[in-house]
């Protein structure tokens, strides 16, 4: 079995390892139970199929060159400054769609002074209903990036997202951070498979965005998504509320990285998201009162 991540927290593992064929490649999904006292649910834990540490974590800060807003001859790395394709190999999907940029996207839709929130690893059946309550509160659209089985598993869940005026975004089938170390075939299979999944839960709704797991992008990847209809989405403020760090460390969080970019980044799976559900009740209604819109991120 590969070895677990940092971003396992907590997890307690109560279903046997499900195994996607995809592809001619297998992908493994490690489904656990939510551990939350608000009753069980399914909880996703990260591996890297490779069973080697790429020394991310999940989710660090987006800046694919390492600034806000940068221009599309310089936006051609990971987060960490990397390509992050070296270790790739064999020839990219032919293209599918046109005109999507394959930039890794940091703006938002509407620019000037407004932010984007996108929610991660999800959908689960305990805490987006919690995240779409409060959303619909403070009349906030957001972006879900979504793990592809979640989004099966949870069909319901996210017809209801869409119907709610929200977006989707494909968040890959197997959260595996190391996919940029992977063969072309794996990686397309990872993003390829996660957008059927997502859609076909959705109904008629279309994936519009690809966020590779701890920003594992590479330039492969992002054309294979790019080229299904699919901007590559980064993001600038992490809130690392994964970890759980308290509600008020959550908000401190936000306040304090706004200034790195618009597209703020929570999760909705992966573990209980009490904290999340809390913070975002605070962080919504301050944006609004420092004279922030929100809007959808770039396509």
């Amino acid at each position: 079995m590969a070895r677990l991540t940092a971003h396992t927290r907590r997890i307690v593992m109560a279903a046997a390892t499900a195994v996607v064929l995809t592809g001619g490649v297998a992908a493994a999904v490690f489904l656990g139970s939510d551990t939350s006292a608000n009753g069980p649910g399914p909880a996703l834990a990260h591996s890297s199929a490779t069973g080697k540490s790429t020394g991310k974590t999940d989710d660090k800060p987006g800046h694919a060159s390492g600034k806000p807003g940068s221009s599309a001859s310089g936006d051609d790395s990971a987060p960490d400054g990397s390509d992050g394709s070296a270790d790739a190999t064999g020839p990219a999907a032919s293209p599918g769609a046109a005109g999507i940029s394959e930039v890794i996207d940091h703006e938002t839709e509407s620019g000037g002074k407004s932010v984007s929130i996108t929610i991660d690893d999800g959908p689960s059946p305990v805490w987006t209903p919690k995240i779409l309550a409060v959303l619909k509160q403070y009349d906030v659209k957001a972006t879900f990036c979504m793990i592809g089985p979640q989004a099966k598993a949870n069909p319901g869940m996210v017809k209801q997202i869409v119907a709610a005026g929200h977006r989707l975004c494909d968040h890959t089938v197997s959260h595996d951070e190391a996919m940029n170390k992977k063969p072309v075939a794996y990686q397309s299979s990872e993003v390829l498979d996660a957008q059927k999944m997502i859609e076909d839960a959705a109904g008629s709704a279309k994936v519009q965005y690809f966020r590779a797991p701890g920003g594992a992008f590479t330039p492969d990847n992002r054309h294979i998504a790019a080229s299904h209809g699919m901007r590559p989405l980064g993001w600038n403020v992490d809130t690392k509320d994964w970890k759980q760090p308290g509600t008020e460390a959550i908000v401190k969080t936000v306040k304090q990285e706004l200034r790195l970019g618009p597209i703020v980044l929570f999760h909705d799976g992966g573990g209980e998201r009490a904290q999340t559900v809390a913070a975002l009740k605070e962080v919504l209604p301050w944006l609004a009162q420092q004279g922030y819109t929100f809007s959808f991120p770039a396509i």
